[in-house]
């Protein structure tokens, strides 16, 4: 389990199919202290597990069906991904619950600066609307985010500076993907 605040940015330094899986490689600093094979790591918002530990460099084994329902297919190196740790006993919880299990990929509508900040219109499939709700948690690309607003197929999201530094946010335009996890007490 995670809570959506992002700890750093890593980047791919190696995704190559290997056996029946993808073996992803990302360089990364914080996510690497006290980081060890069978940890959880969310990777854009997706839940990977460690297989392998080099200096400066975390690697996974990425499913077929996660890179299929996940934006995950569309990397390469030296891609930028939101990297975090998963959540021990005792930790703060900054953010809201994140499983790390994107419900689906949505596209980026639209980008504008809204009052000083960064504002997201993000389409998704309709059948995940009802769980979309004003001012309710969305993870995007494992970013801990509250919508802003609801209009049709796509909801909004604004972001504030230091979260468009410190994330792959502040590199997103209108028609990329992203993947969206939503709030799983919205699910109950």
């Amino acid at each position: 389990m995670f809570t959506g605040i992002i700890e750093e940015v890593g980047r791919v330094s190696l995704f190559r199919k290997q056996g029946r899986c993808f073996r992803l490689g990302i360089d990364a600093e914080k996510a690497l202290e006290a980081t060890k094979i069978g940890d959880s790591i969310s990777v854009s918002g997706v839940c990977l597990t460690v297989v392998a530990i080099e200096k400066g460099r975390l690697y996974f084994d990425v499913m077929p069906e996660t890179t299929g329902l996940t934006t995950l297919k569309n990397i390469c190196v030296g891609t930028r991904v939101n990297l975090e740790r998963a959540l021990k006993v005792g930790d703060r919880l900054g953010g809201h619950f994140v499983l790390g299990h994107a419900d689906c990929c949505g596209v980026i509508r639209s980008k504008k600066i809204s009052r000083g900040n960064l504002e997201f219109s993000i389409g998704v499939p309709a059948k995940f609307l009802k769980y979309i709700t004003h001012k309710g948690s969305v993870a995007v690309d494992g970013i801990s985010l509250t919508i802003a607003d609801v209009r049709g197929a796509s909801f909004s999201v604004c972001i504030i500076p230091l979260t468009a530094r410190v994330t792959t946010l502040g590199f997103k335009h209108a028609g990329d993907k992203v993947n969206v996890e939503l709030d799983m007490l919205a699910k109950l």
